[in-house]
């Protein structure tokens, strides 16, 4: 399977069923004015600039927080962590996409539950398109190879069986987990640091460690439901979710840095 605009001709050609909720917008990335440099500051300033422009208003008795822009450091660090995120969530999509053809079609109980992890997958897709499009980020240069090598793993370990295709959801979903806590403690250490500092932090960083943490717990439950649906019962096992963890790792790595 190539890219996803491609995805569907290429399931009518195989005639497999296609399903009615395999129809995410991949590539949903508008233009923006702002930048993620603004995270921590944005809404300190639009507080204090409708505090300025109240009638009457006393910059006395309204003293302003000190409030400063987000390091260098820090600034890469939520560049490529939206940027990894963004790639994450196309992967996890169209594996799922991948997956549900042939996994329906034998076990056709599953329905539910692949249309349930596939929607919660396309939302954080969005989601991350939109953060991507909001702070000037662009997605990861290895786009097209991720959509080639998601889809592939999809249709891989879908045809192997019911357990492998849930073997591959708990090795994905692991590795996410860990990454998407590594990324909140790096968040709630950089909040943590600023509050002792007496900084003003912005609604926007604020609602990216709850995204974050959301998307975290979601991913977990898809974990969980591959345990329960015999993904430790796949052969072999270990050596597959393995392989799928080294390459999740691989590709989180490069993704971060292109």
């Amino acid at each position: 399977m190539a890219l996803y605009s491609c995805g569907r001709s290429t399931l009518l050609a195989a005639h497999i069923p296609v399903y009615d909720f395999l129809a995410p917008s991949l590539i949903n990335i508008t233009r923006s004015t702002r930048s993620v440099r603004h995270l921590s500051t944005s809404a300190a300033s639009n507080a204090q600039d409708a505090s300025s422009n109240t009638p009457g208003s006393d910059a006395q008795s309204h003293p302003k927080r000190p409030s400063k822009p987000l390091t260098q450091a820090q600034r890469d660090f939520l560049t490529s962590a939206l940027r990894v995120n963004q790639a994450g969530e196309l992967a996890a999509t169209l594996i799922y996409a991948a997956q549900t053809p042939p996994i329906v079609k034998a076990h056709p109980h599953l329905r539910p539950l692949m249309k349930h992890m596939y929607d919660q997958e396309a939302g954080h897709f969005d989601t991350f398109n939109s953060l991507l499009a909001k702070h000037r980020i662009r997605p990861t240069a290895m786009y097209p190879l991720w959509t080639v090598a998601a889809s592939a793993l999809g249709w891989g370990t879908a045809l192997l069986g019911r357990e492998a295709a849930m073997a591959c959801t708990e090795a994905v979903e692991t590795e996410i987990g860990d990454h998407y806590n590594g990324q909140l403690r790096y968040l709630l250490d950089m909040i943590e640091g600023m509050e002792s500092r007496g900084e003003v932090i912005g609604e926007d960083l604020r609602e990216l460690v709850g995204t974050i943490r959301r998307i975290r717990d979601e991913e977990l439950e898809h974990l969980d439901h591959a345990v329960e649906n015999d993904a430790k019962k796949a052969v072999p096992h270990e050596l597959l979710t393995g392989v799928i963890r080294a390459g999740c790792k691989g590709a989180i790595w490069i993704s971060e840095k292109v």
